[in-house]
């Protein structure tokens, strides 16, 4: 099945959106605030200058709230069709047969991982996750978008932690991740969690793993693409997919995702 003809979350399936809604309350709080500030001090304590100090805060609140809400409409699964080419993107730099089963660290709704299972329908997806309150994301909600996708017996979700995954040593056949390492807060050395994910693939297994690998935050990637070459891995690949999924590298930064990248290859 080709990936270009699989579209997910047309039967009312509940995907959620990366620009989570806790992020607007805050900000509609900050608006209001402001607003009330600038009101106070222009008409109450007489204070122009204090007036204009928080109306400049407040227009600068609503802009950022105007740049959120087109983030939020492009990582819409009905919107912009960013999240369509973030999925078909990474799994098309996944050599995977189709056989076996796959594990998709950092699950969130269950997305990518029921797109796994439509692209090969005879292989078996698991998605893990440690479903944090910010998203409101769970287990039984993958479960219903799976089941609703069709892919329900073929899909399995259950809590986890990236940090140490609870499978023993080379259970799967392909691993795959997507954005999630960047927000792993508790993890500041980003090789070893993909280390950690690279640790229950099978000999032979393939990995495609995508995140936002600022140098900042994940030092010479360079260097550890060698490492994994001269520790055995096969075909290793450092893969910028900025303008591939977004179409130019401003647009990945307007979005937050300037320095996406793939690693990708063959253990």
């Amino acid at each position: 099945m080709e990936q270009k003809n699989i579209k997910i979350g047309t039967h009312g399936e509940q995907y959620g959106n990366w620009m989570s809604n806790p992020v607007f309350y805050i900000l509609g709080v900050v608006i209001a605030v402001a607003a009330l500030l600038a009101f106070l001090s222009f008409a109450v304590f007489r204070l122009p200058v204090l007036g204009v100090i928080f109306l400049v805060l407040l227009a600068a609140v609503v802009a950022v709230t105007c740049w959120f809400a087109w983030i939020r409409k492009q990582y819409s699964f009905g919107g912009g069709g960013v999240m369509g080419r973030v999925h078909q993107v990474l799994l098309s730099y996944l050599d995977f047969d189709g056989q076996g089963t796959l594990l998709e660290v950092g699950c969130g709704s269950g997305p990518l991982t029921i797109r796994a299972a439509l692209t090969w329908p005879e292989c078996r997806a698991v998605g893990i996750d440690y479903w944090g309150a910010v998203w409101n994301y769970s287990r039984q909600l993958c479960e219903r978008n799976a089941a609703s996708e069709g892919v329900g017996d073929r899909c399995s979700f259950q809590r986890g932690d990236a940090n140490k995954l609870d499978f023993p040593d080379e259970t799967f056949d392909a691993v795959i991740s997507n954005y999630v390492y960047h927000n792993i807060m508790n993890a500041s050395d980003k090789h070893a969690l993909l280390l950690e994910s690279l640790r229950v693939l099978k000999k032979g297994g393939v990995f495609a793993l995508q995140d936002d690998m600022k140098p900042g935050m994940y030092g010479d990637m360079d260097a550890f693409v060698k490492e994994l070459k001269d520790a055995g891995y096969r075909e290793v690949r450092l893969i910028d997919t900025s303008e591939e999924i977004f179409g130019s590298k401003s647009k990945a930064k307007m979005l937050g995702l300037g320095s996406s990248a793939a690693l990708v290859g063959r253990k």
